[in-house]
């Protein structure tokens, strides 16, 4: 099995994943989010300031690393979008400007033609 890219993966409709990747992308970046972060860096200094004993700075630092984990898979989800996104773009862009200069034809022709079936050889 090989592994497809995530905006070819559910077609023109996003899956369930995307949707709640997006979601999560927009909760993280709102200002409630940064509140549980801080609430969770607190913690885990007030942790160690008080000298709890050890199960309890697992604990925090379990929470955080499980946050930090998570923010991983949603931030290489946005980024694999946003990459596909752009490259639809530049093709598109890439393509108009070829149809205009297919009327006389050189060098800047040839290295659109060359820009764009990189991308179906990758």
């Amino acid at each position: 099995m090989v592994p497809q890219h995530p905006a070819d993966r559910d077609g023109a409709r996003p899956g369930r994943f995307n949707r709640l990747a997006e979601h999560a992308s927009n909760f993280t970046s709102s200002p409630a989010f940064f509140g549980v972060c801080l609430v969770l860096v607190a913690s885990a200094i007030t942790a160690h300031l008080l000298k709890l004993p050890t199960p309890w700075l697992l604990m925090v630092g379990e929470a955080m690393s499980a946050v930090s984990l998570l923010l991983l898979a949603l931030l290489k989800n946005s980024e694999r979008r946003a990459e596909h996104a752009i490259q639809r773009k530049l093709d598109a862009i890439a393509a108009a400007l070829l149809e205009i200069q297919r009327q006389e034809p050189g060098e800047a022709s040839e290295k659109l033609r060359q820009a764009i079936s990189m991308e179906k050889q990758t």
